[in-house]
């Protein structure tokens, strides 16, 4: 089973969501989503500034197998990047809750964290998928 966080917020498009406080979120993708890619080659990810909308592609994954589109669960403005990915794509492969997150996004409807599911609902969500 791939590493769960219970402090995180998940999506059924395998993203998590780590509240920081401050209306802002910080966004990645789950372990789940990078082992089913395999090693990760290229990123693309929206800038600072960008205004994202929950449920709609707000960038891409590469990997060896595919190329994946990365949904944003919430809507709000892009407020940092995670730039080391630009040079090291793989370190989503190796530390996707840590040192692989991708954007830090302000909040415009905070509500819209209330749709994503906690680790244990995930977790189901993932068992009746495989």
């Amino acid at each position: 089973m791939s590493e769960l966080r219970p402090d995180l917020k998940y999506s059924k498009e395998h993203e998590w969501v780590e509240v920081l406080g401050d209306n802002k979120v910080r966004i990645g993708i789950t372990d789940y989503a990078q082992s089913s890619l395999g090693d990760i080659v290229f990123v693309e990810i929206p800038s600072v500034g960008d205004e994202v909308t929950a449920n709609e592609t707000m960038g891409s994954v590469e990997s060896v197998k595919a190329v994946s589109d990365v949904y944003c669960p919430v809507s709000g403005k892009v407020v940092e990047i995670n730039e080391s990915l630009e040079d090291a794509p793989e370190v989503i492969n190796e530390d996707p809750y840590g040192k692989g997150w991708m954007v830090v996004v302000e909040l415009s409807d905070p509500s819209e964290l209330d749709q994503l599911l906690s680790a244990d609902e995930y977790e189901a969500f993932i068992k009746e998928e495989e």
